[in-house]
């Protein structure tokens, strides 16, 4: 394919491009420095997502990873302990970051079918206050996770129990948005029970850059001493701040249309004999495909226009860019491989 193709990418819903509304607010912000918190749309942007959310306080940092780090170290101490699935992105993906910069050990509990963690299990790894074990601080939960969303009972009770137990409480919501549109709820139920939560919007929500954490006022003036020692003390900020507040402000809603895209290329590739299809709940799914086809595979969705990471347990994602007539384009691709592919 050449440099200009206009590639169909299913790799992950970070790979959006900035709308020409979105690039006009960019070239119409303010901006300022932020690190003498005078820049007017990183301030706007941080009211505004406190409030779509309920909390007290926003921050705005470069990443998800950074914004959890900076969770993570305001809440525990050196030698403090979180509670964690292993599927979890803050354990899995976020190489070690709270053990190398924090100190902060975790404790990773295996994740059920549905990505929530069992809440025996949650107890039962709460350490008891003995000078032999870290000090068992937060639980941090995701949602959604690997495209599974977390009911609002599940989360309630998990809450509950953490704060019970005297543990504080974190949500890595790098999805939130796709999870409160699944279930029908405002961005403010979809949070509750959270002590402190980081908003990812350069995914779905097609912002170029950025997340936000929310928490109370405190907690986030304590976070932006950490932001500051990582690095994430950025000046005229508010150009990626102008994209992020366009994000929320018009892409939350129309998250459904990615979940309907999802549901529909799930559908067409079902009808693949050889494939193993998961029905998606969100705007990611995961397919099992056999190991001799994955080379193939990838060389024929490539020479298709179509970006995907081709494995034996491969994830497609749907996002703002993947449109009804691109999945057809897919499904017609994967179709037309394992017509002619023999094992």
């Amino acid at each position: 394919m050449s440099d200009t193709t206009t590639w169909i990418d299913l790799r992950s819903d970070t790979v959006t491009q900035p709308s020409q509304a979105m690039r006009a607010a960019m070239a119409a912000a303010e901006v300022g420095d932020d690190v003498y918190g005078d820049d007017p749309d990183v301030n706007r942007l941080q009211d505004f997502a406190a409030d779509l959310f309920g909390h007290e306080a926003g921050m705005f940092a470069a990443s998800g990873t950074q914004t959890n780090l900076i969770a993570l170290m305001t809440h525990c101490a050196r030698g403090d302990e979180y509670l964690v699935g292993q599927e979890a992105h803050t354990y899995k993906y976020e190489g070690g970051g709270a053990a190398v910069l924090g100190s902060i050990q975790p404790q990773p509990i295996a994740n059920q079918a549905d990505g929530s963690i069992a809440l025996a299990d949650i107890e039962a790894y709460i350490k008891p206050d003995d000078m032999h074990f870290a000090r068992t601080r937060l639980l941090a939960l995701e949602n959604t996770i690997g495209g599974r969303v977390l009911g609002q009972d599940y989360i309630a009770a998990a809450t509950t129990l953490a704060h019970a137990k005297g543990l504080a409480t974190h949500l890595d919501g790098a999805r939130v948005c796709n999870a409160a549109v699944k279930q029908g709820i405002s961005l403010r139920e979809a949070v509750k029970g959270f002590d402190t939560v980081s908003v990812c919007l350069s995914k779905g929500l097609g912002a170029p850059v950025g997340s936000v954490l929310l928490g109370p006022k405190a907690f986030i003036e304590q976070g932006k001493r950490w932001r500051k020692m990582l690095g994430g003390g950025m000046r005229q900020a508010g150009v990626i701040a102008a994209a992020a507040q366009h994000a929320l402000q018009h892409n939350v809603e129309r998250l459904a249309e990615d979940h309907d895209n999802a549901f529909a290329l799930a559908k067409g590739l079902a009808e693949i004999e050889v494939l193993r299809v998961t029905t998606p709940q969100t705007n990611i799914f995961w397919l099992d495909v056999p190991v001799a086809a994955c080379e193939p595979l990838r060389a024929a969705l490539a020479s298709q226009g179509i970006r995907a990471t081709v494995g034996p347990r491969m994830r497609l994602v749907t996002h703002l860019d993947v449109s009804r007539d691109d999945v057809a384009k897919v499904v017609a691709a994967f179709k037309a491989f394992f017509k002619d592919w023999r094992a």
